[in-house]
């Protein structure tokens, strides 16, 4: 008989939930067994090489603030770095990396083999171990029984995979790798409900036979940043992108494919992501326009394969061939594999916690597609969370759940669990109410004391966030004092096209200008530029943010507190919902299925109205 030991956690599945999730209960402590169907696949970037994104950016830096990896890796393994939306708001900021995709999958199997608290096991898991509606462990294909105090299932898009090119369709998970059964049938059994989503991914080509002259560079910042808050290294070189477009004749040739289009005949169930629609989906609906934009991203620092971002398809590949040939640049396009769309099963997440435990078995957790969400990091952010919880459950510890104001990650969770999703879930800074306190500049002050309070994030990364907090109040006060006289200021006051002063003045106060910058000033004025050159570049970035948004910062601050006063109206124990008439009728269905924990989560609940919520208060005696 196969003999192995009992674990803390059991992880299933190595995607980017996977690895976060394994890494966080084993830093934490715990035993952690993580099992794939191959080894060799681990953190495989199965989409673009790409990390972070508007909103995306934000939950990789909260991740790497807690003390998670997904930040470290991509500044070790990335070939370009972007900060998107810079001419907005400090609160659009977002920042993006390409990324070598072998590189990436590398570091992340290297660093979870360094962590001695995980073990790995290569096989499928068919199944999970319920015993008294308790998740004690899982089954693998070769009947082996893993046992373990929780199981975090991380399964992607594996769960019945069914990929689609044209009329053909076959299973699997994704290219050329099988996909799972077993797993959705018995946890439908238990109770479960199941549905199915799709994505897709467009077809990869070899650069070298692509004709750049053609297509617009697109290259990196002048001065990139990167995601953690640790020493992790800086780029001094980059690759760039290209950006090249569709025509006509591209989209007149995939039209000819429609009649075989496994989305327009009704072959493909799932509802797919209504933010990356695939290229047939975008000439049908967008009928008017006369092209679409296509992005050239390498997919490492050496190899020659690139991703035709805005090209997802799962026509057939003749079809996509030669279309692929018509756009500018493609005319001797050589496909390495075309583009296909995967069905897979998802677990709607209002079954879930918080925490992201399921209701009907304890010590179960889902993170990542399986709950209906789609991203690297959406699905990391998921792990982290699970891996965390699983950690504190098992080990007699509080549940560790981030609200809505304090990150982009606690928006995802809430809205998850609160709103469900029946389609592909995708993080916006537009979901955030809070945004302008959530940003990515100020992701450490928020999450690291929490991060290290759990045992997660290092005594390394808590001092550094103590010296930026330093710095921030010193750079502040030395600010509100620093004094400027008329003759000294009012010529770059002309220059920049802002009022003149006809008295002397702080330098804050100039610096509320929205056409004044601190970079202005310290060139009009050596003695300013002198006394803040001893200050960090990040401590100097949040002095300024805080001066000059302080209005709607507190403003925004004390809508959280308010909303926090909800958040405090505790739901003791699951109640009978059914026993109060004065609530509507879809109020009661919704309650008694999400059994809120929080008057401020029903609140959030879609469906629920402000009168449904003053009934839950004076019912509470609130």
């Amino acid at each position: 008989m196969f003999q192995q030991e009992e674990y803390d956690v059991i992880v299933v599945g190595a995607g980017h939930a996977g690895c976060e999730a394994a890494a966080a209960a084993a830093n934490l402590g715990s035993k952690v067994l993580l099992v794939t169907m191959n080894m060799n696949t681990i953190a495989q970037m199965s989409c673009n090489p790409a990390m972070g994104g508007v909103a995306k950016g934000q939950i990789v830096r909260e991740i790497d603030a807690l003390g998670g990896q997904s930040g470290i890796i991509t500044d070790q393994t990335m070939i370009q770095f972007r900060m998107l939306n810079r001419s907005k708001g400090p609160a659009m900021w977002s920042p993006r990396a390409q990324s070598d995709r072998m590189r990436f999958a590398e570091a992340w199997r290297l660093t979870l083999e360094g962590i001695a608290n995980v073990d790995f096991w290569q096989e499928a898991v068919t199944g999970i171990v319920v015993e008294n509606d308790t998740c004690v462990g899982v089954t693998t294909a070769l009947g082996i029984e893993f046992r373990g105090k929780s199981v975090v299932l991380t399964n992607g898009t594996f769960l019945n995979g069914l990929i689609h090119i044209g009329e053909k369709n076959f299973g699997g998970g994704r290219a050329a790798e099988k996909g799972s059964r077993g797993i959705t049938e018995q946890l439908v059994e238990l109770g479960f409900e199941a549905g199915r989503m799709k994505t897709g991914t467009p077809p990869r080509v070899d650069g070298r036979s692509l004709d750049y002259s053609k297509m617009e560079a697109q290259g990196g910042d002048e001065v990139p940043s990167k995601f953690s808050y640790l020493d992790t290294p800086r780029l001094t070189q980059q690759r760039p992108c290209y950006i090249t477009y569709t025509n006509e004749r591209v989209h007149d040739i995939l039209r000819e494919g429609f009649e075989k289009s496994p989305m327009f005949q009704g072959r493909i169930k799932g509802l797919g992501p209504r933010y990356c629609p695939s290229v047939e989906d975008k000439i049908n609906r967008f009928a008017d326009k006369d092209r679409h934009q296509i992005f050239v991203e390498p997919e490492g620092w050496s190899t020659v394969e690139c991703y035709v971002n805005g090209f997802s398809s799962s026509l057939p590949e003749d079809v996509q061939y030669r279309a692929l040939r018509e756009i500018a640049g493609f005319e001797k396009a050589k496909m390495f594999r075309p583009g296909y769309a995967i069905e897979y099963d998802f677990f709607p997440p209002t079954q879930l916690a918080l925490t992201l435990e399921t209701k009907l078995i304890a010590g179960l957790y889902f993170a990542g597609q399986i709950n209906g969400t789609t991203g690297y990091e959406e699905a990391a952010c998921q792990g982290l969370m699970a891996g965390i919880n699983a950690h504190n459950k098992v080990h007699g510890k509080q549940p560790f759940v981030l609200t809505r104001s304090e990150a982009y990650i606690g928006v995802l969770i809430d809205d998850l669990v609160n709103k469900g999703t029946d389609e592909p879930y995708r993080m916006f800074t537009s979901r955030a109410e809070h945004r302008i306190l959530l940003r990515q500049d100020n992701a450490d002050l928020r999450l690291t004391p929490l991060g290290h309070e759990l045992g997660l994030a290092s005594d390394e990364r808590l001092e550094r966030v103590r010296m930026k907090q330093g710095q921030t109040a010193d750079i502040a006060e030395l600010l509100q004092k620093f004094a400027i006289e008329t003759a000294e200021i009012n010529p770059l006051l002309t220059e920049l096209g802002s009022a003149e002063i006809h008295e002397k003045t702080r330098a804050v106060n100039l610096l509320r200008r929205p056409n004044v910058e601190l970079a202005d000033l310290r060139r009009a004025l050596p003695t300013l530029d002198e006394a803040l050159t001893a200050y960090d570049a990040e401590a100097l970035e949040q002095a300024i943010i805080n001066i000059k948004y302080e209005t709607y910062l507190l403003k925004e601050q004390q809508q959280a507190e308010r909303m926090q006063e909800l958040e405090n109206f505790v739901i003791q124990g699951r109640l009978d919902y059914r026993a109060m008439p004065a609530l509507s009728h879809e109020a009661r269905e919704k309650l008694l299925k999400i059994q809120p924990e929080t008057i401020g989560q029903a609140s959030r609940i879609s469906g629920i109205s402000p009168a449904d919520v003053s009934v839950l208060m004076v019912y509470l005696g609130r």
